[in-house]
């Protein structure tokens, strides 16, 4: 089972966000971004940010690092490391169950991730056994697409997914937002695309619109 940060709500929880940090970094890098969502006091989601595993990284010279996957040296479209994308996709999978052991309905889970976390959540979220809330992938991109329509869970139809993306992104190419958020529209999902002027981050206005899109898929029934 993979390590997490748990923030609680003030009150009895009711729905989840898991949320996927990207390349090199941990669990500890979406963090601070809780309190600035601004969400309504007792909204009764508790936020889950997972550390991924320690693992070489090809395109940084074989360097260990917090990563979802490997990224080998030809860049993100030439070289996917297939495995090791389903293999964090299952390990967020089991906190997944877990998570809904505790009681929360699968329905009220939004399954969030940035950069390499955003993969991973876009991979799983589609494919996910239960129907969940949405998906929230920020500054990423959508490898393994020629396997969506053969692998994509009938329960997951029209889920909303929000993606945001940088139009300065050097690491990501904001062409790689836009052909994922194509694909997935195509697919039949409810996808709200939007881009911010920035890079490979995340900006005041989007943890703005973040927090209108977590409320409207989260609010307390």
């Amino acid at each position: 089972m993979l390590k997490v940060i748990t923030l609680e709500p003030d009150s009895e929880p009711n729905a989840s966000v898991i949320w996927l940090h990207g390349l090199g970094a941990d669990g500890h890098d979406f963090e601070p971004i809780v309190p600035e969502l601004g969400l309504a006091s007792g909204h009764g989601i508790r936020f889950l940010f997972p550390h991924a595993p320690i693992r070489p990284i090809t395109i940084n010279g074989g360097m260990e690092m917090r990563g979802w996957y490997d990224i080998g040296e030809q860049g993100l479209q030439q070289s996917v490391d297939e495995y090791g994308i389903r293999e964090s996709a299952a390990a967020v999978t089991a906190l997944l169950d877990r998570e809904i052991e505790t009681g929360i309905d699968a329905k009220r889970i939004v399954l969030a991730g940035f950069s390499q976390g955003g993969v991973v959540a876009l991979h799983l979220g589609v494919r996910y056994e239960r129907r969940l809330a949405g998906i929230l992938a920020l500054s990423t991109y959508l490898p393994l697409a020629e396997t969506l329509n053969a692998e994509a869970n009938e329960v997951q139809e029209n889920l909303p997914i929000f993606i945001g993306h940088g139009s300065y992104d050097p690491l990501i190419g904001e062409a790689l937002g836009n052909r994922c958020a194509q694909i997935l529209e195509t697919a039949g999902y409810y996808v709200e695309y939007h881009t911010y002027p920035m890079g490979h981050a995340v900006s005041a206005d989007e943890i703005r619109d973040i927090s209108a899109w977590i409320a409207q898929r989260l609010t307390a029934e």
